[in-house]
């Protein structure tokens, strides 16, 4: 039975963890393998790790990192970054990681969807689309970019890739806010509902998140979904001192109970 997820998300950049605003302005926040440690002794539901250099730069994936994390950790674990092709994510999932992400080749070829399920399974693939709000496009004022923020995507409405990244195979859908990244005020829960509301595999929204009740806003606004969150598990105070952190097994299953108000079933 699928539940409500707490899922931290850690950014790689020049090997090393960070955070943004924006998509911009890395902040090195310390080394991944610690970092997983810590979220090991916590027992964090899943865990999301994205190579934010990996794409942009047109590099392979980091097979030794990807390797040294997925021996490290105690959760599942989903990878994204440079993944191209069904050869690369063959290969990831073979290092022990559950899922792989792909974004801007999924966008561009969803056929690549498609192959990737047939070769490791639809539910271990992840499709990110990073969104951005704008006004105009398509009525819903969001437009769908690729390579951290810095490209619009070739079909830009996120609802309706949404359901084309399903349709090919996706085993679940990671909606990132560019806006809201870093800021820690919140999810975007219109967007949110909008795509939820079309799904009917899994998804996983990330982007705003900085106090326990932005997650129970997301979980009541959806329903049974992956609640990821960056700054909020890695900064403390309004000086955003960094400081690795998790909910308890207390305040999980009163953030999780926010889902029980919206009942969302999956075919």
């Amino acid at each position: 039975m699928l539940r409500p997820r707490l899922i931290p998300c850690l950014l790689l950049h020049q090997g090393g963890l960070v955070k943004t605003v924006g998509f911009k302005d890395p902040k090195y926040v310390g080394d991944p393998i610690n970092a997983v440690k810590i979220f090991n002794e916590k027992e964090a539901d899943e865990l999301v790790v994205l190579d934010i250099d990996a794409t942009v730069n047109g590099v392979e994936p980091n097979y030794k990192l990807i390797a040294d994390l997925a021996a490290e950790c105690r959760m599942p674990l989903c990878y994204g970054g440079g993944v191209r092709s069904v050869e690369q994510a063959k290969r990831i999932s073979g290092l022990g990681v559950e899922k792989v992400a792909i974004s801007a080749a999924a966008l561009a070829d969803p056929a690549l969807v498609t192959r990737t399920a047939a070769a490791i399974g639809r539910q271990s693939v992840v499709v990110v689309l990073d969104v951005r709000k704008t006004s105009g496009f398509f009525g819903r004022g969001y437009q769908t970019f690729t390579h951290n923020g810095t490209r619009p995507g070739p079909q830009q409405d996120p609802i309706a890739l949404a359901a084309a990244m399903e349709a090919a195979g996706a085993g679940e859908i990671l909606l990132n806010s560019i806006d809201r990244d870093g800021h820690m005020k919140g999810y975007d829960l219109q967007l949110a509902r909008e795509v939820r509301k079309i799904l009917r595999i899994p998804m996983t929204v990330l982007g705003g998140a900085g106090t326990h009740d932005d997650l129970k806003d997301l979980f009541q606004a959806c329903g049974v979904v992956g609640a990821a969150a960056g700054s909020l598990f890695v900064f403390k105070g309004q000086y955003r001192a960094v400081l690795i952190s998790y909910p308890s097994a207390q305040q999980k299953d009163e953030i999780g109970s926010a889902a029980s108000s919206l009942v969302t079933t999956f075919g």
